[in-house]
C-alpha cells in the first residue's frame, strides 16, 4: 500500500495482500443483511469485484454482465432488458446503506460508481494509520540496520568485525569478528520473513478462489436449470393447486373444482409460492399467480410455467401424462414408471398422514402442448411439494442432480424422483430416488 494515500482517497490495490483485503471486506459486505438474503445482487458484486481483482476489466460491460451473471443469451436487447442496470443501481444503494450504518468500523470500503461497473475501493481512517504505523517501523528498522553497518570494519584476514559506536578507541575494547556480520543476518532475516508472508498470502488467496470457484460452480448447478426457463421476457406463472376440506380423505383434503367454495391452500404450498416468487423476483423475473381450476389452456401458452401440486392441480396430472414418471389416473396418489410399470411410489396409508414419508416429482421440460417450458414441483403431499421446492433452489442438492444426469443438462428435459422423510407434520431433507433426461 502507498503511505501517501489519505484517508477517504480512491485507492488500488498493488500487492495479493492488497487483494486479499479487498476480499475480506467483500466477504463481510456479502454477510450483511443488506446483501445474505439475495442472490442476484451478492452475484453481481461478487462478479465485479473478482473480475476487477484479476484485471479483467473488459468483462466489467453491460452486456457481458447480463451474459456471465444473469444467463441472458448472447444477442439479448439491453434496452428492453435492463436487468444489469437495475440490479447495479441496487447494488450501490445497498452499499450505501451498509456502510453508513458501519460508520467508520470499515478500514477499506467498496464503492460502484454510478453509471459505471468498475469498482472503486476507499481506503479508511484506521487502514491509513495501520500504513503510517508500518512504514515508520520499517524506516526505524532500516536506520538501525544502517548504524550496524556503518559501525563494521574490515579485519586483515578480510572478514568484517562489528565495532561499537560508543566504545572508546583508548580502550582498546575489541568485538569478537564473526564470519557473517549482524547487517547480513538482519538482511536476510527481513528477507526470509517477507518471502514468508507472500507465500501465506498466496495460501490465503487461494483457499478464498478455491472456496468461491467451488460455491460458484454449486450456483451455476441451479442456473443451468432454471436459464431455459427465465430465457424470455415473458413474466413466469405458478400456477398451483387448491384444495377443500375432505375429511374422509386420507389428507384431509380434495382437490377443488372450478364451482368449489372456499378453496384454499396448505401453508406450506404458501410457503412454496412465496419462496419461487422471492427468488425470481431477485433473478429480476417477474411472476404471476394463477389456480389450476381457473386456469385456461391458453392461459399456460401465453408464459413459462411453474406446476405446483400433483393431484390438487389439474394440469400437473395433463401435462406429465406422457412423461416416463407421472400420476396414475384416479385418486390413489400414486408416482408411476411408465418404462417399468411395477415400479411405483406413494405413501404409507398404513401411518398417520403427519408421519408418512413423502414423494415428490420434479420436473422440466419443453411442453409441446403449452409450446413453451414447463417446470413441475409436486409432492404426493404438501411436505413433499415444499421439499422439492427447496431442492430446486439449493445449490446442493441440483449440483447432485446434475452430477447424476450429466453438466450439460441445461436445455435438456429433466425428471426426477425425491424421497421425503416426514415427521411429525415437518418434512426433511429430500433424496434422490431416480433421475431421466432426454
Amino acid at each position: 500500500m502507498s503511505t501517501s494515500t489519505q484517508p477517504g482517497e480512491k485507492w488500488s490495490p498493488q500487492t495479493s495482500g492488497d487483494r486479499v483485503a479487498i476480499l475480506r471486506e467483500l466477504d463481510q459486505v456479502l454477510a450483511s443483511p443488506h446483501f445474505c438474503k439475495s442472490k442476484r445482487y451478492s452475484a453481481l458484486l461478487q462478479f465485479i469485484i473478482e473480475k476487477a481483482l484479476a484485471g479483467k476489466t473488459d468483462e466489467l460491460k453491460e452486456r457481458s454482465l447480463g451474459i456471465a451473471v444473469f444467463g441472458r443469451s448472447l444477442d439479448y436487447d439491453t434496452n428492453n432488458d435492463t436487468v444489469v442496470r437495475y440490479t447495479a443501481g441496487e447494488v450501490r444503494k445497498r452499499l450505501s446503506v451498509y456502510y453508513y450504518e458501519r460508520g467508520h468500523e470499515s478500514s477499506i470500503r467498496i464503492s460502484l460508481p454510478a453509471g459505471s461497473y468498475m469498482p472503486e475501493f476507499i481506503l479508511g481512517h484506521d487502514a491509513v494509520e495501520d500504513i503510517g504505523r508500518h512504514a515508520d517501523r520499517q524506516t526505524a528498522n532500516r536506520d538501525k540496520m544502517d548504524l550496524v553497518a556503518d559501525s563494521a570494519v574490515e579485519a586483515p584476514n578480510g572478514e568484517r568485525t562489528v565495532v561499537p559506536s560508543m566504545a572508546s578507541s583508548d580502550e582498546g575494547t575489541a568485538v569478537h569478528a564473526t564470519k557473517t556480520s549482524w547487517a547480513v543476518w538482519i538482511r536476510q532475516k527481513r528477507i526470509l520473513l517477507v518471502a514468508l508472508a507472500v507465500v501465506a498470502s498466496f495460501v490465503v488467496v487461494a483457499a478464498v478462489l478455491l472456496r468461491r470457484n467451488h460455491s460458484t460452480y454449486q450456483q451455476d448447478a441451479v442456473a443451468d436449470f432454471w436459464r431455459p426457463v427465465l430465457r424470455g421476457q415473458r413474466p413466469v406463472l405458478i400456477c398451483a393447486g387448491s384444495v377443500v376440506f375432505a375429511h374422509d380423505n386420507y389428507s384431509g383434503v380434495s382437490t377443488a373444482g372450478k364451482d368449489s367454495d372456499y378453496s384454499f391452500v396448505s401453508t406450506q404450498s404458501a410457503s412454496a409460492i412465496a419462496q419461487i416468487t422471492d427468488t425470481l423476483d431477485d433473478w429480476g423475473t417477474p411472476t404471476q399467480l394463477a389456480f389450476s381450476s381457473f386456469t385456461p389452456l391458453t392461459g399456460l401458452r401465453e408464459h413459462s410455467v411453474i406446476l405446483l401440486d400433483s393431484y390438487s392441480n389439474i394440469w400437473t396430472h395433463r401435462l406429465l401424462n406422457s412423461l416416463r414418471f407421472h400420476l396414475l389416473e384416479g385418486s390413489t396418489e400414486i408416482i408411476v414408471d411408465q418404462m417399468h410399470p411395477q415400479v411405483q411410489w406413494s405413501r404409507d396409508h398404513s401411518v398417520p398422514y403427519s408421519n408418512a414419508d413423502d414423494y415428490a416429482i420434479v420436473a422440466r421440460f419443453w411442453d409441446l402442448t403449452t409450446d413453451g417450458w414447463v417446470v413441475v414441483i409436486a409432492g404426493l403431499g404438501r411436505n413433499g411439494t415444499e421439499a422439492a421446492t427447496q431442492f430446486v433452489f439449493s445449490p446442493h442438492y441440483m449440483q447432485l442432480l446434475r452430477d447424476q444426469v450429466g453438466h450439460e443438462f441445461s436445455n435438456r428435459n429433466i425428471e426426477a424422483i425425491l424421497s421425503v422423510k416426514v415427521i411429525d407434520g415437518k418434512a426433511g431433507a429430500p433424496s434422490i430416488v431416480s433421475a431421466y433426461t432426454w
